[in-house]
């Protein structure tokens, strides 16, 4: 999850390992070949569903070979860091998939599918929950989270949880993403001293890299959708409200959102389509009915652009003549494929509301984070007992940069106080009139544009340094965004994004897969050793 500043570095707009736990007997036993070919390299979830089914592969297998390329490009190789912890009971998992595959029970698409989660949703099983934080050490949950029990039902294999930027980067100012004590640094997997981008790091760079087929990441604001663009592959922030967040540690009760990433559209759609649904526990979720589905696959329409009005807005974002030019090309293939194009003026409007958007965040973190750690098995009990571990372990858990909105959010009181009512009203309501107004003014299905540049260099010292981005807008109003990979600038990937208003996902998702179709902008990485 991420979260927006006023500063003009995105770890500002982006919140978004000794204590790593690897099943390193599991890995131990496997030969890898970290140069070879990778047998399921740019998988999807059909293409391997077929293999199970014809009896090509098993399950078992399935995790067996992922295992393997974890083994050669995460832990060595180019050792991406994009695991923070293997599951150890993957391939018992896997084994029951496979029998029940056997005797005619078929759970549907994820059906012995292997699948990576965020280190920040809970899992009842042998892996902690921590948000990449050393504080949360230990914290080895009682209940799976509401996403995870629907993941499994739906016969997913869980086979691991991605390393992300501490707390989702709700941290620090001067943050790098990707970074946590626990974790470490995750690296692009297109130059390795490049930054993946975050809070979902891991995730983005799990599924680029070939760890696995699709991932679950979280946003509050941009954490999906960076990483996505980032690291060349399709990601999706839905609606607040379409998919539960019990159970995963918070930031934002406004603003966070578990959501899929994948190398295709189409993946990304069946993955939305189990993790979507009503929770009792997740009160918001409520506002889902009648809105929610749990298939969006019949939305894939190559022609799904044909007579729809995209908003572009008026005034360039980028001084840089290639991203610029990439946006032009973009524009052209999705007005030879029949969208109209209209010109619109929003961003600064939106922008402008980030003072109140850090506030709302502030309040939040602190009440929700106090919220969950009340009845979770860690050793930290509140957000104080964070910073205060933090302090006294400050070699290991603050080694690069310090804890500035972690003691901002502690200053916080309650939510029944005027200024996070004030702000709430200015920035969530706010940004909400804003797009209504200019989503019904013009007619529009989406509004487009670039998701953000290209990667920044990883500097852990002094921090992200990203430029203009397109990730508040959807994020402040709680509505849906998806990114989708446009090409390259400087030979780094740059998605192209689209959002609309609430419980537009199918419409989104149409207009997503007709431009991926004709675009196929998708391009597998090659572990670069550096940039420059």
């Amino acid at each position: 999850m991420t979260t927006a500043l006023a500063s003009t570095s995105l770890s500002s707009f982006l919140v978004s390992g000794s204590n790593s736990n690897y099943d390193y007997e599991v890995l131990s036993s496997i030969e890898v070949d970290p140069d070879s070919d990778f047998v399921l390299n740019e998988e999807t979830i059909t293409s391997l569903r077929e293999k199970l089914l014809s009896g090509k592969f098993s399950s078992e297998q399935l995790v067996k070979m992922y295992f393997e390329r974890i083994k050669a490009i995460d832990k060595s190789g180019p050792k991406l860091n994009a695991m923070i912890e293997l599951n150890p009971d993957a391939l018992a998992s896997a084994k029951v998939m496979d029998a029940e595959l056997k005797s005619g029970k078929n759970r549907g698409l994820l059906h012995g599918i292997p699948i990576v989660i965020k280190d920040n949703i809970d899992t009842a099983d042998k892996m902690q929950t921590t948000a990449g934080a050393i504080a949360m050490v230990g914290n080895y949950s009682s209940k799976d989270a509401f996403i995870v029990k629907k993941l499994r039902a739906a016969g997913a294999i869980i086979i691991g949880k991605t390393n992300l930027s501490e707390w989702a980067n709700f941290r620090s100012t001067q943050s790098s993403s990707g970074w946590s004590s626990r974790g470490g640094q995750t690296k692009n997997p297109y130059y390795l001293d490049r930054n993946p981008c975050g809070s979902s790091a891991g995730s983005g760079v799990a599924v680029s890299a070939n760890l696995c087929v699709v991932a679950v990441g979280t946003e509050t604001d941009g954490s999906i959708v960076c990483p996505a663009s980032i690291n060349g592959v399709v990601g999706i922030k839905p609606t607040v409200g379409l998919v539960s967040r019990s159970g995963i540690i918070p930031i934002s009760k406004t603003q966070d959102t578990a959501g899929p990433m994948a190398r295709t559209v189409t993946d990304a759609a069946i993955l939305l389509g189990v993790l979507s649904g009503i929770d009792d526990s997740d009160l918001i979720t409520n506002e889902s009915k009648g809105k929610s589905l749990s298939d969006y696959t019949p939305f894939l329409d190559a022609n799904s652009l044909k007579g729809k009005r995209i908003g572009i807005e008026r005034k360039p974002q980028e001084k840089n003549q290639f991203i610029n030019a990439l946006l032009e090309k973009a524009i052209e293939l999705l007005q030879q494929k029949g969208a109209t194009i209209i010109e619109i003026d929003y961003v600064d409007h939106i922008n402008a509301l980030s003072v109140a958007e850090l506030e709302i965040m502030e309040f939040e973190f602190k009440d929700g984070l106090n919220n969950y750690l009340a009845s979770a098995n860690a050793k930290v009990k509140s957000l104080k007992d964070i910073i205060d571990f933090n302090k006294a372990n400050e070699d290991k858990a603050m080694p690069y940069f310090k804890q500035e909105l972690l003691e901002s959010s502690n200053l916080k009181m309650g939510l029944n106080e005027k200024k996070y009512l004030e702000a709430l009203n200015d920035c969530h309501n706010g940004s909400k009139i804003i797009l209504d107004s200019v989503f019904s003014e013009n007619k529009l299905d989406a509004i487009c544009g670039i998701t953000i540049g290209p990667a920044c260099s990883t500097d852990q010292i002094y921090g992200d340094r990203w430029g203009n981005s397109l990730t508040m807008p959807a994020a402040a109003s709680g509505y849906p965004h998806i990114t989708v990979p446009c090409g390259k600038v400087y030979d780094l990937p740059v998605g192209l994004s689209f959002f609309g208003t609430a419980y537009s996902e199918p419409k989104l998702i149409g207009i997503a897969f007709a431009y991926e179709q004709a675009s196929k902008n998708r391009v597998k990485p090659e572990f670069k050793k550096a940039f420059l």
